[in-house]
Protein backbone atom coordinates (compact mmCIF):
# COMPACT_ATOMS: atom_id res chain seq x y z
CA UNK A 1 0.00 0.00 0.00
CA UNK A 2 0.96 3.75 -0.52
CA UNK A 3 1.91 5.26 2.90
CA UNK A 4 2.59 9.20 3.12
CA UNK A 5 3.89 10.14 6.58
CA UNK A 6 3.56 13.98 7.11
CA UNK A 7 5.42 15.78 10.31
CA UNK A 8 4.78 18.55 12.73
CA UNK A 9 7.29 18.11 15.34
CA UNK A 10 7.64 20.84 17.88
CA UNK A 11 11.12 19.71 19.19
CA UNK A 12 14.76 18.95 17.76
CA UNK A 13 15.15 15.46 19.77
CA UNK A 14 11.38 13.97 18.71
CA UNK A 15 12.70 15.42 14.28
CA UNK A 16 15.92 13.95 14.59
CA UNK A 17 14.38 10.53 16.29
CA UNK A 18 11.41 10.71 13.64
CA UNK A 19 13.63 11.59 10.48
CA UNK A 20 15.89 9.11 11.50
CA UNK A 21 13.58 5.92 11.95
CA UNK A 22 11.13 6.79 8.97
CA UNK A 23 13.92 5.37 5.86
CA UNK A 24 14.86 2.28 8.62
CA UNK A 25 11.19 1.64 7.38
CA UNK A 26 11.96 2.42 3.71
CA UNK A 27 10.55 5.93 3.45
CA UNK A 28 11.80 8.25 0.77
CA UNK A 29 11.96 12.09 1.24
CA UNK A 30 9.93 13.74 -1.22
CA UNK A 31 8.97 17.54 0.65
CA UNK A 32 10.41 19.01 4.02
CA UNK A 33 8.51 17.18 6.78
CA UNK A 34 6.99 14.73 4.47
CA UNK A 35 8.01 11.07 3.28
CA UNK A 36 6.49 8.53 1.05
CA UNK A 37 6.80 4.54 0.75
CA UNK A 38 4.55 2.75 -1.96
CA UNK A 39 5.96 -0.82 -0.13
CA UNK A 40 4.63 -1.09 2.86
CA UNK A 41 2.56 -3.51 4.45
CA UNK A 42 0.05 -3.38 7.54
CA UNK A 43 1.92 -4.81 10.49
CA UNK A 44 5.28 -2.90 9.17
CA UNK A 45 2.55 0.39 9.83
CA UNK A 46 1.91 -1.13 13.26
CA UNK A 47 5.01 -1.58 14.18
CA UNK A 48 6.25 2.29 12.56
CA UNK A 49 3.67 3.56 14.64
CA UNK A 50 4.51 2.27 17.72
CA UNK A 51 7.91 3.61 17.40
CA UNK A 52 7.03 6.75 16.27
CA UNK A 53 4.93 6.92 19.69
CA UNK A 54 8.07 6.24 21.49
CA UNK A 55 10.29 8.98 19.92
CA UNK A 56 7.33 11.99 20.15
CA UNK A 57 6.17 13.76 22.98
CA UNK A 58 2.43 15.68 23.69
CA UNK A 59 3.30 18.59 21.18
CA UNK A 60 4.64 16.41 18.22
CA UNK A 61 1.47 15.69 15.50
CA UNK A 62 2.48 13.33 12.95
CA UNK A 63 -0.46 12.23 9.96
CA UNK A 64 0.18 8.85 8.25
CA UNK A 65 -2.00 8.53 4.83
CA UNK A 66 -2.60 5.11 3.91
CA UNK A 67 -4.27 3.46 0.06
CA UNK A 68 -5.70 1.96 0.13
CA UNK A 69 -7.19 0.49 3.63
CA UNK A 70 -10.30 -1.05 2.47
CA UNK A 71 -10.45 0.65 -0.65
CA UNK A 72 -10.69 3.53 0.94
CA UNK A 73 -8.08 6.57 2.27
CA UNK A 74 -7.19 6.15 5.92
CA UNK A 75 -5.61 9.17 7.87
CA UNK A 76 -4.36 8.38 10.95
CA UNK A 77 -2.82 11.45 13.24
CA UNK A 78 -1.32 11.12 16.22
CA UNK A 79 -1.79 14.24 18.63
CA UNK A 80 -1.20 15.25 22.42
CA UNK A 81 0.12 11.95 22.49
CA UNK A 82 -3.31 10.15 20.91
CA UNK A 83 -3.98 7.86 17.56
CA UNK A 84 -6.99 8.70 15.93
CA UNK A 85 -8.05 7.67 12.47
CA UNK A 86 -10.69 8.37 9.97
CA UNK A 87 -11.63 6.45 6.99
CA UNK A 88 -12.64 8.22 3.76
CA UNK A 89 -14.65 6.86 0.75
CA UNK A 90 -14.83 8.15 -2.08
CA UNK A 91 -18.40 10.28 -3.63
CA UNK A 92 -20.80 8.34 -5.36
CA UNK A 93 -20.92 9.00 -9.18
CA UNK A 94 -24.54 9.42 -10.38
Amino acid sequence: MFVSVVCDLGGEDSRSAVYALLPQYGFEKVQRACFESSRMGEKQLAALKRDIDKVTDYYDTVRIYQYPVEGKLAISTLKENRWRRIMITAPQRQ
